[in-house]
């Protein structure tokens, strides 16, 4: 059994043609950001004043010696697939790991969070069971979580069978103000490190769920891979010029810091996982590398040496190995099997 569709529907062989337009998203945050950014002007002078401007993966806010950082997400369409399959106890962790792995972009350490559970009807388990994985998550991130809001939205909230949910949170780290990690450092030769996923984490559900078989929805539910502990460590030892979530947009992320290109000619096989969506999706490969991570669900670009210390400390423990460099340019080219693919982002 297949995801339903309408009668006469093709199956989607991209994430726009699924429902998910990544550069209508683009338009629609630049019309957001018009407005938000001139917030910052309210603080200006004051603690709490904005230190970097609206796209990062997390934005920070100057309190002396020391920033917070701040950012928020969900888990999106993910939710879907726990309703179906009547298991929640993984998407709390899922919602920890869509923040905590935004916010260690930065060089912050992830602190406290809030959550928002937004039911179509009250369900006492399954809240319980979503808590588990909340609890999980912060057990994994070292964090606490400090509060939250719950709602029973029945004309808002749909889902499957009545057991419709959304869940977000918004998280808060520290970083001193001369650790902080925005990617200006990077330079052309340096390092892209590759941190392995633990398969399709929380991006590119609305067009996995269409081209996948329902028995494999399972791995769809996998958990994402948190990487605070490690990359916390990471940076107590070494010399890292960027880090990068590869969440929504795929690989396209990596022109989120910098404004130099990358090169990644040493990427691992990706998952089975990936390869069944590609496959019965019929799903091109530029289109996977910008939608999914493809068994890579983090990055950290370094110096040559620094790198090769990292990964001969950290690799075989953590999972990370060299997957390419940084070059000039402005866009982001993966060899797959000998062949080149370029990933293109056309903003409206």
């Amino acid at each position: 059994m297949v995801s339903p569709m309408k009668k006469g529907e093709k199956r989607p062989d991209t994430y726009a043609k699924a429902g998910v337009d990544i550069r209508k998203e683009d338009r629609t945050i630049k019309g957001i950001k018009k407005w938000v950014s001139r917030t910052f002007s309210f603080r200006e002078g004051k603690k709490g004043a904005v230190l970097e401007d609206i796209g990062s993966f997390a934005n920070l806010m100057d309190f002396g010696d020391f920033a917070l950082a701040f950012c928020m997400d969900g888990v999106g369409s993910k939710v879907l697939i726990a309703q179906e399959l009547e298991k929640y106890d993984t998407i709390g962790i899922d919602c920890i790991a869509m923040n905590v792995n935004d916010l260690i972009c930065v060089g912050a350490e992830p602190v406290s969070m809030v959550d928002y559970l937004a039911m179509e009807e009250t369900d006492d388990e399954i809240a319980k069971e979503i808590s588990a994985g909340l609890y999980e998550g912060a057990k994994q991130s070292g964090i606490s979580i400090v509060g939250g809001e719950t709602a029973s939205l029945p004309e808002i909230i749909k889902g499957v069978d009545g057991r419709g949910f959304d869940l977000a949170a918004a998280v808060i780290g520290i970083v001193n103000k001369d650790k902080v990690i925005t990617g200006e450092k990077i330079m052309v030769g340096d390092v892209v490190l590759g941190f392995k996923s633990s398969g399709i984490h929380s991006n590119g559900m609305t067009l996995a769920r269409k081209v996948t078989p329902k028995n494999m929805w399972m791995n769809l539910l996998t958990p994402t891979r948190i990487y605070v502990k490690e990359v916390m460590e990471i940076l107590g030892k070494y010399d890292v010029h960027g880090l990068v979530n590869i969440t929504g947009g795929g690989f396209l992320n990596l022109l989120r810091i910098t404004e130099h290109g990358f090169h990644l000619d040493n990427m691992p096989d990706p998952q089975m996982i990936f390869k069944k969506i590609q496959e019965l999706g019929k799903v091109s490969d530029e289109e996977m590398y910008r939608t999914f991570n493809m068994g890579i669900g983090f990055c950290a670009i370094a110096p040559d040496g620094e790198a090769d210390r990292i990964v001969e400390e950290y690799g075989q423990k953590h999972g990370i190995a060299r997957i390419g460099t940084v070059v000039e340019g402005h866009d982001v080219t993966v060899i797959r099997k000998g062949v080149e693919i370029k990933l293109e982002r056309t903003i409206y």
